[in-house]
């Protein structure tokens, strides 16, 4: 049996070290870690000084280092997700970030103020909602992933046995992997949305559960990570899995998202659509082949489904990844491009039953995953739907929440649940669940990504476009464009620091987070605010004739909107640039 974490905590705390005790019914064990010299190891509870100041915890997300020293991460609160399989999920709700220095004399000012910021960082990425556990379960891995192992698989810490793509704390637990016997302490956690409920349907009962897993491989926010990377991972890569679970049988059915799968960026630049740039000198068939090797090893047969628009900025994307699925030449992919906004134009979004017709019989081929109440597999899945936009958010959720529908008719048909020519549609109280949970999907993903809620959910909640959810659609869009200028430097800054991406060292002569900016970030909008308010004063103040009064209005007016469009020209002068990590730049 594998070695399960604990499940009841203790953090213990003394001026010299941090204690964990083990209060599982029969657990003896203590983690402590010396807040001198870092060290860790495994004590008795006899070992806890009585004078120590306690509190319970839930889980250790890990420890960190930053400019004062290293920091240790408690889970705090939690709240319970529901029951998986007699398994409960918990979703991490609040967080201690410890330091194990005492005092911050040893700081110098610009120190202070930068292990300020680092921690800043930190609690922003804490404050993300979305951060999943179980003690008991496994959830990075799929239910068909889970039944195709080893013995010694079996035998595994949670730890050691997860799928490190979806391991947000991986980097944070470094320290703990590398010693064996502190794995029970070692608490894995996975980054995105879960959700289950209890259904009925013609009387029958069953457990319906959504999830998606979050990549920590190329994470981070939506303008400055696209495409992929040298190893072939994909910006925003999520694995979306439904589980069914009736009687005893479980079905399952597994999708994919992530960015266009060749060398590309699409920096903000002031404007509301910057032009994506496609790499001229990258070699993007050695990054595609990775992806998709790694891809098939996974999941199995590739369907591609490439929703972005095929005019515009968008068309250069969709030949390229068009042309290097032909040139790559393998039996494993099948490519769809499907222009939604063209499709979809003037709110006819029913002809979206075009793209199900033409992917029905792929997915009737790729099947789904179904064990029986014995344990024997009765079905697998051949392979996945791999969904993208240019996001890989709203459009590519509406799409897999349809081909979500269409795969839990069969299997609820299989299982008895719907009586043959039942359509899962007609029954309206699962049906409102179903809708609901896939635009709550939406939405995690999307605030996790763009920072904001997702778009077109009012289709994904109701099965129609509304003109209240395109007022919605533009005022979340016009959040993303502040946010995507004016702080996702920070966001992406905080998840490089968060996943290891970059490390601090307190002995860096240069601090990346004093780098100046450049004169006209402070002198352009101050000359441009200056100069329409005199306009502005010229109007209400108007002279003895129209004539001057005219002249000072062209005047500053000329000069506050010839600023506007220095500023526009200059945009990414002006935008909110990660400092921690370089992001790569397309020539």
């Amino acid at each position: 049996m594998a070695a399960l974490c604990f499940t009841f905590l203790l953090r213990h705390m003394t001026p010299e070290k941090f204690y964990v005790e083990a209060c599982d019914d029969g657990a003896d064990d203590v983690l402590t870690i010396d807040r001198v010299s870092t060290e860790v190891t495994l004590a008795v509870k006899k070992d806890v000084p009585p004078s120590a100041v306690t509190r319970p915890i839930f889980g250790i997300l890990g420890t960190i280092h930053l400019v004062a020293g290293n920091y240790l991460i408690v889970i705090t609160k939690k709240t319970k997700v529901g029951e998986f399989f007699n398994h409960v999920i918990w979703k991490a709700t609040d967080f201690d970030v410890l330091s194990y220095k005492k005092t911050m004399l040893h700081l110098t000012d610009i120190q202070l103020q930068d292990n300020k910021t680092f921690l800043a960082m930190l609690n922003h990425v804490l404050n993300v909602d979305g951060f999943y556990f179980s003690t008991t379960y496994d959830l990075t891995h799929t239910l068909q992933r889970l039944s195709n192992t080893s013995p010694e698989f079996q035998e595994m810490s949670l730890l050691e046995r997860a799928d490190q793509r979806f391991v947000w704390n991986g980097h944070l637990l470094r320290e703990l992997s590398a010693q064996p016997e502190v794995h029970r302490f070692a608490l894995p956690v996975l980054h995105g949305f879960i959700t289950m409920h209890s259904c009925s349907i013609n009387g029958k009962y069953f457990d319906w559960i959504l999830i998606s897993r979050r990549s920590c491989f190329r994470a981070g926010v939506r303008y400055y990570v696209r495409g992929i990377d040298s190893e072939g991972h994909a910006a925003n890569f999520v694995e979306t899995e439904q589980i069914v679970h009736y009687n005893g049988s479980k079905a399952s059915f597994v999708q994919t998202r992530g960015s266009i799968p060749v060398f590309w960026s699409q920096r903000p630049n002031l404007k509301y659509k910057p032009l994506p740039q496609i790499s001229k000198v990258a070699n993007h068939m050695d990054g595609f082949q990775r992806h998709f090797d790694s891809q098939v090893i996974i999941y199995g047969k590739q369907v591609i489904i490439n929703l972005i628009n095929q005019k515009g900025s968008e068309k250069p994307l969709e030949q390229t990844f068009a042309t290097m699925v032909s040139s790559l030449g393998s039996g494993m992919m099948r490519y769809i491009a499907f222009d939604f906004h063209k499709e979809c134009k003037n709110m006819r979004w029913d002809r979206l039953s075009i793209l199900l017709d033409q992917v029905a019989e792929m997915q009737d081929e790729l099947s789904y995953f179904l064990v029986d109440s014995a344990g024997q597999v009765v079905a697998n899945q051949e392979g996945v739907f791999r969904s993208n936009c240019m996001d890989c958010l709203d459009r590519t959720n509406v799409i897999q929440s349809l081909l979500a529908r269409r795969s839990l008719q069969a299997q609820l048909q299989r299982l008895g649940v719907l009586h043959v020519g039942q359509k899962l549609e007609e029954q309206d109280e699962f049906e409102k669940i179903y809708k609901n949970a896939w635009a709550d999907n939406a939405n995690a993903c999307a605030k996790q990504y763009a920072g904001t809620g997702a778009l077109k959910t009012d289709f994904t909640r109701t099965g129609k476009r509304t003109h209240l959810g395109l007022i919605m659609d533009g005022w979340n869009s016009m959040i993303r464009y502040y946010k995507n200028n004016f702080s996702d430097g920070f966001r992406q800054d905080s998840i490089d620091l968060f996943l290891g991406n970059y490390s601090v060292d307190e002995l860096e002569s240069h601090s990346p987070l004093s780098v100046p900016r450049d004169w006209k970030f402070l002198a352009l909008p101050v000359i441009m605010v200056v100069a329409f308010s005199m306009c502005i004063i010229c109007l209400l103040m108007a002279g003895d004739t129209w004539t001057e009064t005219l002249a000072y209005v062209l005047f500053w007016g000329v000069a506050s909107i010839g600023t506007f469009f220095i500023i526009l020209y200059n945009g990414k002068d002006f935008v909110d640039a990660p400092r921690l990590v370089q992001k790569e730049k397309i020539d």
